[in-house]
């Protein structure tokens, strides 16, 4: 399945989503600059929050591979499909290498996040999580999302995404209660190659429509 655009999924997205959760308390918690315009959809379909979760991922050097992700709370989750011989294997190898892009992570997140930063936990507390993706090829973003949302008391975690791999998709049976995936891919090609317009703001825009959104909130 292909898409015009991540509004045009968004809006695809929301219309599963409208008849159950129109009147319960939700929160839009989009998991990258593409998921915000996948998520604003929803969050107007639903009227409810909508916020963003900073996650930086690293990878294995040398390899088109997720080693983990660090969250904007600075927590470092691996890649839940590695085997504990395979993380102690790559910790082992690369650590020096690991230890300095952990640290590269969570200083371009608190760059971004500036003061204060995008997500406070009582905007979630006792509300159902919407994660939002615009597209997942692994569960590594998922993994640190669910890690920082682990202290906060949350009614329902549900995951949406226009297009994921079957990986993606095994790991979600597990991490969340719902799902609602448009698409799922054997081979997965890249995110962009499921839209025809990949015009996507900027992280900084990004960061900065969302706390305006807040600051009207307020």
């Amino acid at each position: 399945m292909y898409f015009e655009s991540r509004t045009d999924a968004g809006a695809k997205l929301a219309a599963q989503l409208v008849e159950r959760y129109r009147y319960e308390t939700c929160a839009v918690v989009a998991l990258s600059d593409g998921a915000v315009l996948v998520g604003e959809q929803i969050a107007a379909a639903l009227h409810s929050i909508l916020t963003m979760l900073l996650v930086e991922g690293i990878e294995v050097p040398g390899e088109s591979l997720r080693f983990g992700s660090v969250s904007q709370n600075g927590h470092f989750t691996y890649n839940s499909s590695f085997s504990q011989g395979e993380v102690d294997e790559y910790t082992s190898e690369y650590h020096g290498y690991l230890e300095e892009r952990k640290r590269e992570a969570f200083q371009k997140i608190n760059r971004l996040l500036g003061d204060g930063g995008l997500i406070d936990n009582d905007m979630l507390r006792d509300h159902t999580i919407i994660l939002v993706s615009d597209g997942l090829d692994s569960p590594t973003v998922l993994d640190a999302a669910v890690e920082f949302l682990k202290p906060i008391r949350i009614t329902r975690l549900v995951v949406v995404a226009p297009v994921a791999s079957v990986e993606a998709v095994d790991a979600l049976h597990v991490l969340a209660d719902e799902l609602h995936i448009l698409d799922v891919k054997e081979n997965f090609l890249g995110t962009n190659h499921y839209y025809n317009d990949n015009a996507i703001p900027t992280h900084e825009e990004t960061v900065a429509k969302i706390n305006q959104i807040i600051l009207n909130w307020r």
